[in-house]
């Protein structure tokens, strides 16, 4: 006997993607940090994969086209939970929250003389923990925290004259694993299919080994003076702290009759706070900026504010379809032009079939509008004009619960 769709379990109708975010539509969210599969009841658990593909041209200060610098990209998401008894609950969540892919190529600013483009590449892996424990009455609220740990790894190429002297720098940061700690409360109220959850993730400072080379140093283009008081030289192995920010998602869903449900979700990260900080790139800099603060070589002006509204409808005892829109605010403009978008609006499409009474398989798709944006360097010089860009995102979630 197929199971049915009750009003209290459509929230699990909404399709795999609605926080999916994409690369650099606000710093380097990526995942959405979604902690919905802990919020099912029973014994649940979920394996999601998400494919991004963005469509990210523009124009240099020289007029150049710049081809699609978006690399595709694609992670994996798991959660898994399970009720001890009525009051505590336990579950394990693994993510890939941040990220950034991009990749210049063609005849333009942002590739050197040899052909070789600008790159840059950021990967990021997150396993929560998490322990619930539900009060009240009718055990209606719920509090929950836990540990988390997060590895962290990049790889950073500067190249063609819109670098201006960073032109062939190069950084990679080894892997770095290091703990934070996410907290919460919810309250449900069965009867209607209501959820509401306020989430608060910690930042988590890594403390990682860079291995910068600056091509520059050494050629007498900086006073040797200034290079010995600066300690520079062409090449160095250093410590680099690197703190991923702290965010705040907020979940909500409510049933509108016995066969639609109504969603929403809010999200806040503060990227202004956040900044990767190389110290050779950094020494190098205050020969510019002649002060002893340097910049960053990636830094973001605007906090992120990510909002998205969905319906979700059965259709047939087996069937539910979902649909969503949704609003990146970005994390400023102009912006890093590692990531040259600002934003985006969007609309998806879902739908989740019940293969039996436990089993269910869910797919869906989004288009992604993205605002315009001008790239700069950390110097503040815009360097690039990006404009009219698109792109897709795509995923299937296979779950199972058992109430």
């Amino acid at each position: 006997m197929r199971h049915t769709f009750h009003l209290k379990t459509l929230a699990v109708a909404i399709a795999t993607l609605s926080v999916a975010s994409v690369a650099s539509a606000a710093g380097l969210d990526r995942s959405g940090q979604d902690i919905t599969a802990f919020l099912q009841d029973g014994t649940y658990a979920e394996a999601v994969y998400t494919y991004i593909d963005a469509d990210v041209t523009g124009k240099d200060t020289s007029g150049n086209k710049i081809d699609d610098i978006a690399e595709s990209y694609d992670f994996f998401r798991y959660g898994v939970k399970t009720d001890i008894n009525d009051t505590f609950s336990v579950g394990i969540l693994y993510d890939e929250p941040f990220g950034a892919a991009a990749d210049y190529s063609g005849d333009n600013n942002f590739v050197d003389a040899s052909g070789e483009g600008t790159n840059v590449e950021v990967r990021t892996e997150s396993i929560t923990a998490i322990v619930g424990a539900k009060f009240g009455e009718n055990k209606n609220f719920q509090v929950y925290g836990g540990p988390v740990a997060q590895r962290v790894q990049a790889d950073v190429k500067l190249r063609g004259t819109a670098y201006s002297a960073a032109n062939g720098y190069t950084t990679h940061i080894s892997p770095d694993q290091d703990y934070g700690y996410i907290a919460g409360v919810a309250y449900s109220k069965p009867e209607i299919a209501l959820k509401a959850a306020l989430t608060y993730r910690s930042e988590i400072e890594h403390n990682a080994q860079s291995s910068e080379i600056y091509p520059i140093v050494g050629t007498g283009a900086i006073p040797a003076p200034i290079e010995s008081a600066l300690g520079l030289s062409a090449q160095r192995n250093d410590s680099i702290e690197i703190t991923t920010p702290k965010s705040v998602n907020f979940d909500f869903q409510t049933g509108i009759n016995p066969t639609t449900l109504a969603t929403a979700k809010v999200r806040w990260v503060p990227w202004s706070d956040f900044a990767i900080v190389p110290s050779l790139y950094n020494d190098v800099s205050k020969v510019s900026t002649r002060d002893d603060k340097g910049l960053a070589l990636v830094s973001y002006d605007d906090d992120q504010w990510q909002v998205e509204l969905g319906l979700a409808k059965r259709v047939a005892p087996a069937l539910a379809v979902s649909g969503t829109v949704g609003w990146d605010s970005g994390a400023g403009n102009p912006v890093t032009s590692l990531g040259p978008i600002e934003g985006y609006y969007s609309a998806g499409l879902g739908a989740k079939y019940n293969v039996t009474e436990n089993w269910a398989v869910s797919a869906g798709g989004k288009y992604l509008w993205f605002g315009d944006a001008k790239g700069q360097i950390p110097t503040k010089t815009i360097v690039s004009d990006f404009e009219s860009n698109d792109g897709f995102v795509l995923g299937v979630k296979v779950s199972y619960q058992a109430q």
